[in-house]
Order: structure tokens, then C-alpha cells, then sequence
């Protein structure tokens, strides 16, 4: 698989840093840097330096990263998905379609879904940003499906490869149970006006396009459970979605940085929509107004680096701009950390399996005693590195000050 580069983009050259910080903090990490290789971790790093203008320039390090090595992405596939359905909402380019537009849902295949009201919306209607929301505030699974169903298997796949992000493979909606054949199957959808008037219909699509496994392995552990039965044989995730670790992390580059990378990489979003993302990819579920969510999404919920290991609240200067996924033993997260009070931005993405007894689908997994661990000690370590670094001029981050009472 190739590696996805970035024009503006320098890799670190020398020794590497991560992995000496990780050492430096061996009381933290002696576990996992005892075997990485059986935790199958990999980060990167992006150091973030502004000229006299604000313009950023970067600088990235990265400690085992391997397009080739399968781990499974989980919900760290939602964050593509909401870009390309506003891109594709863009280019419809329908007037009066926005959106906030209602829409319903037709339900033409098995193991679909048919959608005629939303009872999480303050006015039960459907919508593409009440989607958005639910997606980045906590990684809502069926919101995710329905972006899937309207951008399209082919849209997914074309719509980041045609950008230069090529390892990946989005092939599955989830926890729903389909199989790959229903999965090429996607619903029509009917989009409305305030008056209840059509304004976009699109049909139910099929697409008939092959995208082949590019990995030379997708086997892990020693087996599985299939329903209450241990099948004694490595589990083949081949038929589960695919991305590799430098994609996830150019696409939240190119999210936050548009104009800092090449054009073919920037999604086509407007002002309004970067701005939309913005707040909620970093809104803490309880500022959330609609939707409403109870306290067991707590604070730093979804938010693994620096906080995953804990449930107090997250300090005011801190946001965290960011999409995470949890499945079959794998934590991943995606995140562009600023400091607001000490004017510090950096963009940091890994990976680690946390799955002891090499079983998957036993739910026995170590995300608490490792994983979560891990990520959060691994966000602390490099934030105080970004405190102690020097830099000539620092970072006017006033766009990314939010006003999150406004919704």
C-alpha cells in the first residue's frame, strides 16, 4: 500500500522522538514497549509551527506506523464519512437543499431500515446535521449508516481516493449485521423543505464495483467466538472496513488545515461547514442543547488522549477536535489538541490492540487497564513535551475558539 504525503508535510528526520519520550516515561509505558509488536501499536505525531502570518507549517514523527498492518478502524471511519456528505450535499448544489433539510428514508433491501422521524431531534424530523451531531458528539453507529447510505459505497471509495487517500477500504455499514452483498445495496432518500415540498430524491443504489483487499494479511489472534462457539482459528477481518493509520491522520490534517494542503486533498465544504464540524467534533456531550444526552457520557467521553483513562471534567483551555473508535480490542484516536491559555496546537494519531488472551468477540478485552491507559498517558507525555518546545512565534487560534452555547 502506498503512503499518503502531504506537499507542506516534512518528516522527521534523526532520531525518534516518540519513541524516546516513551521511554523517558518507561513507568508508564514498560508494558507495552516491553512487546509493541503484540500490541500492535503505532502513532503519529505532527508538530505544528506558525511564521509571522499565522501560517502553519509541520513537522511529522511516527513510531511504527505500517499502511500495510491491519487494525480495525471502528467509528475512526465516521469522521470521512460526515466530510464527504457535506461535500456531496455541495456538489448536488440543489437550491434550498442544506443540511438541516428533513429527509426520509426508503428501505429497499434486507437488513435496511426504513427512517420517517428522528426522536432525538428537538422536532423529531431526520437530518443530515442532526447525523453530523450525534456521529462527533458520541459516535452514534446508526447516524453513521445513514451517511454511508447517502454518500454510497462508490462515493466513499472515490471521494477519498480521488483526494490521494488510497489505504482505505469503506465496504461496511455497522452493527447491523449485513452482509457484503447488502452492504453494495444503499436506500433512496427524499429530502424536504420546511413546507413538506420535495426538494432532492435520490434512488436506491447498487454498486457493482469490486475493491479488492490490498493487505497481505487481515488474520489476528488465535480464534474467535461465533455466537457461544470458540472457533480455534485466527479471525479474518477482510470483509470489515480498512484504514490505514497515515489516511486517518491526513484527512484531520486536511479538515484543519484546508489550506495548507494541496487542493486535490481538501473536501469540498464550505465556511459554514468547517465551522459546523469544528464545534461538534470538540463539544463535550452535556454542552450539547439537541441532542440531549444523560450523564453516562460523561465529559471526556470519546475523547482518549490526555482523558480517556478518567471521567473528570476536561480543563476550559483544553479542546480536543477529534473522532476515536473502540472495537474487537483495538482504541484508536484521531485528534488536533489545542491549549488555549498556553497557545498550543498539535495533531496526534495512534493505534493499540489490547486483546490478552488472543480471543476476539469474547468482549474480554483490556481497555481499561491498557488501552485507555496508554492513549491518555501518551497525550500528556506529548503535551508536555509541546509545553517545554520552543517556538519563534506562537499560534493565533482564535478559529478555533468556540462559542459551543450557540446552537
Amino acid at each position: 500500500m502506498s503512503t499518503t504525503l502531504f506537499a507542506q508535510t516534512k518528516p522527521a528526520k534523526g532520531k525518534n522522538l516518540i519513541e524516546d519520550l516513551l521511554k523517558s516515561h518507561s513507568e508508564l509505558f514498560s508494558k507495552v514497549l516491553q512487546n509493541p509488536e503484540k500490541f500492535e501499536v503505532q502513532v503519529l505525531y505532527t508538530q505544528i509551527n506558525r511564521d509571522k502570518n499565522n501560517k502553519p507549517s509541520f513537522t511529522t514523527y511516527s513510531y511504527r506506523t505500517d499502511a500495510g498492518q491491519y487494525f480495525y478502524p471502528a467509528s475512526t471511519v465516521k469522521l470521512p464519512a460526515v466530510l464527504l456528505s457535506l461535500e456531496k450535499l455541495n456538489q448536488l448544489n440543489v437550491p434550498g437543499l442544506i443540511k438541516e433539510s428533513p429527509l426520509k428514508i426508503d428501505s429497499t433491501c434486507t437488513k435496511q431500515a426504513a427512517v420517517l422521524e428522528d426522536s432525538t431531534a428537538a422536532d423529531g424530523k431526520p437530518t443530515l446535521a442532526h447525523y453530523i451531531k450525534k456521529i462527533l458528539l458520541v459516535s452514534d453507529n446508526d447516524a453513521y449508516n445513514r451517511l454511508y447510505e447517502f454518500v454510497g459505497q462508490k462515493g466513499m471509495h472515490d471521494g477519498l481516493h480521488n483526494k490521494g487517500f488510497t489505504n482505505n477500504r469503506f465496504i461496511k455499514r455497522l452493527q447491523v449485521g449485513s452482509t457484503a452483498e447488502e452492504d453494495r445495496c444503499t436506500n433512496g432518500f427524499t429530502f424536504y423543505n420546511t413546507k413538506g415540498e420535495i426538494l432532492y430524491q435520490q434512488p436506491a443504489a447498487y454498486n457493482q464495483e469490486e475493491y479488492p483487499n490490498q493487505l497481505q494479511t487481515t488474520l489476528k489472534g488465535s480464534g474467535y467466538m461465533q455466537q457461544e462457539t470458540l472457533i480455534e482459528k485466527p479471525m479474518d477481518f477482510s470483509a470489515l472496513n480498512q484504514i490505514a493509520l497515515q489516511d486517518l491522520h491526513g484527512i484531520l490534517q486536511a479538515l484543519i488545515f484546508p489550506e495548507a494542503v494541496p487542493q486535490k486533498q481538501r473536501f469540498g465544504l464550505t465556511e459554514a461547514d468547517y465551522q459546523f464540524v469544528y464545534k461538534y467534533m470538540s463539544m463535550f456531550p452535556e454542552e450539547s442543547k439537541s441532542p440531549v444526552y444523560d450523564e453516562s457520557y460523561y465529559n471526556s467521553y470519546g475523547k482518549f488522549f490526555l482523558y480517556g483513562d478518567t471521567k473528570k471534567k476536561i480543563p476550559a483551555n483544553i479542546r480536543i477536535f477529534n473522532k476515536a473508535g473502540w472495537a474487537y480490542g483495538t482504541l484508536t484516536d484521531n485528534a488536533y489538541i489545542i491549549d488555549l491559555e498556553n497557545k498550543i496546537e498539535f495533531l496526534l494519531t495512534a493505534t493499540i490492540l489490547v486483546n490478552e488472551n488472543g480471543i476476539f468477540n469474547d468482549n474480554q478485552y483490556e481497555y481499561e487497564t491498557i488501552g485507555k491507559p496508554f492513549l491518555a498517558n501518551l497525550g500528556r507525555v506529548i503535551l508536555e513535551h509541546e509545553f517545554k518546545r520552543k517556538r519563534k512565534n506562537k499560534p493565533d487560534l482564535s478559529k478555533f475558539s468556540i462559542d459551543y452555547t450557540q446552537q
